[in-house]
């Protein structure tokens, strides 16, 4: 039961502090060491698609096996000193691994932006998308941002929560390595075509369970909160394939159904325009207030993934 009460506490830390500012985020460590391994292993491996390749399964592995065993080893470190230290220490840890409270802030922090103007709002979900935003109508601005939230309640919430039941801030470092990986060098661009491949890859496998999980749980999530629970399951088992993507368009797309709005579509990534398909159906026209039912959505299916994940602990336990 000790991973349950660490996933309940770490839940309840990001609900209350979030990530505090004067507190150095242990995310931040990771990118720095996968910047200085890149550029390391860069010197070393040829650049050939063999050497990159290979040199990006050293990244993978130097930087998640960092993530685990530097967190056993400080935990177990503060354990010998107290455990009720270490009890503390993981708590926290365990609420900067969860990034529920981020995403609710990122999504207020477009609406507030796109209240005051559309350039605003452009810059604003430029911050969280890796697409270009110069050109984004008010809609696209919206359409970002909801697909954001939803896509992220998986590799955000969702996935680290289930790691951290697992086998705690270990497990949930273990997790965040991962992502954090994908998100620095898992392109499909000349850059990291190949030195990238290994961490893309494992990316989608660890997310794989995960985010259908998250769409079910979306998808409960709407029924529950008085939204197209059914539109919600209707458009998932239709369109929840259609993303290049094989985990992020099973919650677009019950995210999209349950609100009754159409997101996808294509996209200007690093100059070049993606076309990408489009999910859902456009009962309606985006609008601001979708953000705000979007961050519900994800904020119900979070509590519903920790009371069934203490749930399961607890048979386990017994």
């Amino acid at each position: 039961m000790r991973f349950a009460v660490l996933a309940v506490c770490g839940f309840v830390s990001d609900a209350l502090f979030g990530d505090p500012a004067w507190l150095p985020h242990p995310v931040c460590a990771v990118g720095a060491l996968i910047y200085w391994l890149e550029k390391w292993l860069r010197r070393i491996f040829p650049p050939t698609p063999r050497g990159e390749t290979a040199a990006g399964v050293l990244l993978w592995l130097c930087v998640t096996g960092a993530g685990f065993g530097v967190t056993a080893l400080v935990l177990a470190a503060l354990g010998r000193v107290s455990p009720w230290l270490r009890l503390a220490a993981e708590s926290v840890l365990c609420g900067m691994i969860l990034a529920r409270d981020s995403l609710a802030k990122a999504a207020r922090h477009v609406e507030t932006a796109l209240g005051e103007s559309l350039e605003a709002g452009r810059e604003a979900v430029g911050w969280y998308v890796g697409r270009d935003t110069s050109g984004l109508s008010r809609e696209g601005v919206l359409k970002a941002a909801v697909e954001t939230v939803a896509e992220n309640t998986t590799d955000g919430v969702i996935a680290p929560l289930c790691f951290l039941l697992m086998g705690g801030a270990p497990f949930g470092m273990w997790y965040k390595s991962v992502n954090t990986l994908d998100s620095m060098v898992g392109y499909h661009n000349e850059k990291y075509e190949y030195f990238g491949k290994c961490s893309a890859k494992m990316d989608d496998l660890a997310n794989y369970l995960p985010a259908r999980l998250s769409a079910l749980l979306l998808i409960a999530a709407a029924a529950l909160s008085g939204l197209d629970g059914a539109g919600a399951l209707r458009v998932w088992k239709r369109d929840r394939r259609k993303h290049k993507s094989p985990n992020a368009g099973q919650t677009e797309s019950a995210a999209a159904g349950a609100l009754g709005v159409q997101l996808g579509g294509d996209a200007v990534y690093f100059g070049k325009r993606v076309e990408k398909a489009a999910l859902g159906d456009a009962k309606h026209s985006i609008e601001a207030a979708d953000l705000t039912r979007t961050v519900r959505l994800m904020n119900l299916a979070s509590l519903l993934a920790l009371g069934l994940g203490v749930l399961a602990r607890f048979v386990v336990f017994l």
